[in-house]
């Protein structure tokens, strides 16, 4: 009978927690070492009770120690990889165990019920029947040697039958690594090549999938909504503070790098010759005849205040309201005369201007010298900060809105998209390459580090663990090669025997 080891992988203590005792291990001193008393099966059945293996989702006897992260490094005696935390033998691994146990229980049977016969047909045959004892004998023997043999088979994966340290025996539990790092090897040679990955995925054709999936709206609603939700929650981790440096400093090295005056030079040449300026022409004469009108008296107030002190007062005064009046003629005819040679010399002003925008040196380094100077004031640095919070604000509300111009776009251009994919081959056959280049670049490149994923797994496993785990697993299939053998073994007998008597008579 198996004596099973209480401590789960969560559980067994590492070297600075070896604590061994009755309630602990219940093993003795020499806790751990493989012997007929620890580990012993034969044909019966391994009976365990509810006080020899009490497993569950929590881990052996309920987990008395905090369960560690699945993953959690951990250190074990002899530097071997600790047994990870999500390889704990759980409530539907004993299900499975408790299956294992059935067919044990038909296949021991089984031989048990071979050697009856045998005992009784080697009886009958010495008591002088003839005939048919023989027969049975010879089939009953064989079935219980096939029977024994398959056991001793079967057995030999997982544990040392009877204890003995019979070579090639407890393949599972001693060979552990080895096999990880072939299983490993073999999954890199034979499904992480370039080929095999290349050839799976063109035969996929994932482009034409992604196109037809696209072009359906409830497809391209889920996407944008997914999108959507994505691009809330990148905006919502960013730091506004470091966003607003990083855009500040952008906007301004850009500026400082970029020289404006060509460029303004340009764009006011091509305002003056469309007549975009004469709205803002017209615009400050309306408002200037309108102060005028309104404010008269601070007009001449003005004039007669700068007048000599030796002049008359009422000169002062005719004087103020002559200027007035001309100023206010002269702004009135300049509002609403289109051809006023004043508006003729603003057009030739700025003619000029933005022709030495472009060419006139010491007029653009002057322009430089300002654009600096405005940069480096705090507050257009302020100005330029601020402006993430309003696009941040902006973007939000707009991703949150279901018809929001953005979100509506978005759902367009995915179903445009899609629309074009499920029907342009040359399209298909781009996004296929794409992707064939990336994973076959991806398996090429970390080759080594996919399959060490699968051999240190494989090592950071319990012994112990691993092969419960595994007989669990494959146990009940395992116990039909002991029924087959039983079975094959007694035909092959009856035939062997069958073929003597015949030409021995």
């Amino acid at each position: 009978m198996e004596r099973i080891d209480r401590t789960g992988p969560e559980e067994r203590p590492g070297p600075e927690e070896n604590r061994t005792g009755p309630e602990e291990a219940g093993t003795g001193p020499e806790k751990g070492r493989v012997g007929p008393e620890q580990e012993r099966s034969g044909p019966e059945e391994d009976r365990t009770g509810p006080e020899q293996e009490r497993t569950g989702p929590e881990g052996a006897r309920g987990a008395r120690r905090p369960v560690r992260a699945a993953g959690a490094a951990r250190t074990v005696p002899g530097d071997r990889p600790a047994p990870l935390a999500s390889f704990a033998y759980t409530a539907a691994d004993e299900e499975k165990r408790r299956g294992v146990r059935r067919m044990k229980t038909t296949a021991t049977g089984l031989l048990l019920l071979v050697a009856l016969v045998y005992v009784l047909a080697t009886w009958a045959k010495n008591e002088g029947v003839g005939g048919w004892p023989g027969f049975v004998a010879a089939a009953a023997e064989a079935g219980m040697v096939g029977a024994l043999a398959d056991w001793f088979a079967v057995t030999a994966l997982f544990k040392r039958p009877l204890g003995l340290p019979i070579p090639h025996t407890a393949i599972i539990p001693t060979k552990k690594d080895q096999l990880g790092a072939s299983l490993g090897s073999f999954v890199g040679e034979n499904f992480l090549s370039g080929d095999v990955v290349r050839g799976r995925i063109h035969g996929l054709g994932v482009g034409r999938r992604v196109g037809a999936w696209l072009a359906e709206p409830e497809h391209a609603d889920r996407v944008t909504a997914e999108l959507s939700t994505a691009l809330r929650g990148a905006l919502t981790v960013l730091r506004d503070a470091d966003v607003q440096a990083v855009v500040g400093e952008a906007i301004t090295r850009r500026a400082n790098a970029v020289e404006i005056g060509p460029g303004l030079g340009k764009m006011l040449e091509k305002v003056v010759a469309d007549g975009g300026h004469r709205r803002v022409v017209d615009l400050v004469c309306t408002r200037a005849h309108d102060w005028l009108v309104l404010h008269g008296d601070s007009v001449m107030e003005a004039v007669q205040g700068g007048a000599p002190g030796w002049t008359p007062r009422f000169v002062d005064k005719r004087i103020g309201e002559r200027v007035y009046k001309e100023l206010l003629r002269f702004v009135t005819e300049m509002r609403d005369m289109p051809g006023h040679p004043a508006r003729a010399s603003i057009d030739t002003f700025l003619t000029d201007f933005a022709s030495d925008l472009r060419t006139d040196s010491d007029t653009r380094a002057r322009v430089e010298r300002l654009k600096s100077e405005i940069l480096g004031r705090g507050e257009v640095q302020d100005v330029i900060a601020s402006a993430w919070a309003s696009v941040r604000s902006m973007i939000i509300a707009a991703a949150e809105d279901e018809q929001s111009e953005l979100r509506l776009r978005a759902r367009a251009s995915l179903m445009g998209l899609g629309a074009r994919l499920a029907t342009d081959d040359r399209l298909q056959a781009k996004l296929d390459g794409w992707l064939e280049d990336a994973a076959v670049y991806v398996v090429t490149t970390y080759r080594t580090e996919i399959t060490s994923l699968i051999s240190d797994t494989v090592a950071s496993w319990d012994a112990d663990q691993t092969s419960k785990k595994i007989e669990a697993h494959i146990g009940r299939d395992l116990q039909f090669i002991r029924i087959n053998g039983t079975v094959v073994g007694a035909l092959a007998g009856l035939l062997i025997y069958t073929v003597s008597w015949a030409l021995g008579a």
